[in-house]
């Protein structure tokens, strides 16, 4: 169910005015009213407006001028306009430069409703157009985040900590550590996952636009701006919007961003009028911006401001038994043109001691290159990366056959053992599990003689 749809009345009659918020006003539709253009250019600069039903004759202002005012301010609202049978010959002329329909004094109330409804739809279907044409790539589920490791349980307390509340929250990391997975779902958990997700890399913006991508413009505003154009702000009103990379935003443009994320105002490049923001922002970098800070490069305030809660993913290598689970989820979502696709105890073996300096991206695409590489999808050593082949293999069988999961478990478990010298805490905290679940396992795949149940440390 969308929210209700915002109507801007501007009549200098005050009984239309009264009839109209007293008969149109619904659960799905709000009626403010205006009785002259200068209240209404006030009502605009306070409030966003789908809809404004427009007097063509007013006391203060030519009621063609107006709707060419109001359009360039609201480009993506509907303009209704309400005229006398004197002005007809007007309001043929704004539906020429855009408006959405006339209707004529004295009119019938269902009639109006039927055509606000209608109007309300062409906006809303416009908006959702605007959405999808700029990022396809939001209507991609979040993707689960895999982990069992003490990094990864810690990221989801915080998820689930962070995630209904409205503040902003700044997810840091390396490159690949999977940072958009987390500001996903971010979202999804939030109580805005009903709405849009925006998002943006910085690193990507053409900085001679940057104003422009982000506030949007209005016409004229600068060389080559023939039309209005709604920016990422109000793309993303009532929504999300994710800042990628927010270290690379030029520094003349983080002051801006600062004013809207206190304020939570905006304004299009070349306008007067401020607009609201009501938005959950959202940043990641791989950058440390306290040094940015400390350099000059990073606006000192706009960093506390975004820092408000701070997620930190580690590289993989921190987190090595987080490689498995990360392989087998890779596996099953990767593996094409195979019943299905098995990675040997040797390949998975060199998966988990090489250091992954392209963290979580750079296991995904050896998966998927792997795959292709193999024969029935099933991955053994020789087919990884030149890279990845001199590693040690800690004792395991290159020309092992391929295993079940359940064996490869029991390997990894085995292994994890050997690596904390036979130490069961040490173990279970390296695996993500409790000790009772690591006992279990030990007894189920016997690695250790079932009666000795002491820690050996």
């Amino acid at each position: 169910m969308h929210d209700p749809y915002s109507v801007l009345v501007v009549d200098d009659e005050e009984p239309i005015r009264r009839l109209l918020v007293r008969e149109l006003v619904n659960d799905r539709r709000m009626v403010h009213t205006a009785v002259d253009a200068k209240s209404a250019r006030q009502e605009l600069r306070s409030n966003q407006y789908d809809i404004i039903v427009l007097d063509i004759r007013l006391p203060d202002a030519d009621g063609l001028e107006l709707f060419t005012e109001f359009k360039a301010a609201l480009p993506d609202a509907e303009v209704i306009l309400i005229t006398g049978h004197g002005s007809i010959d007007h309001a043929v002329e704004a539906m020429r430069m855009g408006a959405y329909d006339y209707i004529t004094k004295p009119f019938a109330l269902d009639r109006l409703e039927l055509m606000l409804d209608r109007a309300y739809q062409r906006v809303f279907l416009q908006r959702e157009n605007k959405r999808l044409r700029h990022s396809q790539e939001n209507e991609r589920p979040a993707l689960p985040l895999i982990g069992r490791s003490g990094a990864i349980t810690h990221v989801h307390y915080l998820l689930s900590k962070v995630a209904p509340t409205n503040v902003p929250v700044l997810i840091t990391g390396e490159s690949g550590v999977g940072k958009d997975v987390v500001a996903r779902n971010l979202h999804a958990q939030s109580n805005r996952a009903d709405r849009q997700l925006i998002i943006k890399n910085c690193a990507m913006l053409q900085r001679e636009l940057v104003r422009s991508e982000l506030f949007g413009h209005k016409r004229g505003a600068f060389t080559g701006a023939a039309e209005a154009k709604d920016g990422l702000m109000s793309l993303a009103q009532k929504g999300t919007l994710f800042l990628d990379e927010i270290g690379d935003l030029p520094e003349d443009v983080q002051a801006s961003l600062l004013r809207v994320l206190e304020s939570k105002r905006y304004r299009r490049v070349g306008d007067n009028e401020e607009r609201q923001a009501d938005i959950r922002f959202l940043f990641a970098t791989n950058r440390n911006l306290a040094e940015e800070v400390a350099n000059g490069r990073f606006n000192e305030a706009l960093f506390h401001r975004i820092n408000v809660f701070n997620i930190h993913i580690p590289p993989l290598k921190e987190r090595k038994e987080d490689i498995p689970l990360l392989v087998e989820h890779f596996l099953a979502r990767l593996c094409v043109g195979h019943d299905h696709c098995t990675i040997s105890a040797s390949a998975l073996t060199q998966m988990v001691d090489y250091d992954w300096p392209g963290n979580v991206r750079e296991l995904r695409n050896v998966i998927e290159r792997s795959i292709i590489l193999s024969e029935n999808g099933a991955i053994s050593n020789q087919l990884l990366p030149r890279e990845m082949a001199g590693l040690e293999m800690h004792g395991e069988d290159p020309s092992a056959e391929d295993m079940t999961l359940e064996t490869m478990e029991q390997n990894h478990i085995r292994r994890i053992l050997n690596l904390h010298g036979g130490s069961r805490q040490k173990a279970a905290r390296a695996l993500g599990i409790g000790r009772k679940t690591l006992y279990r396992k030990i007894q189920k795949y016997a690695l250790l003689p079932a009666h000795d149940q002491r820690e050996s440390e």
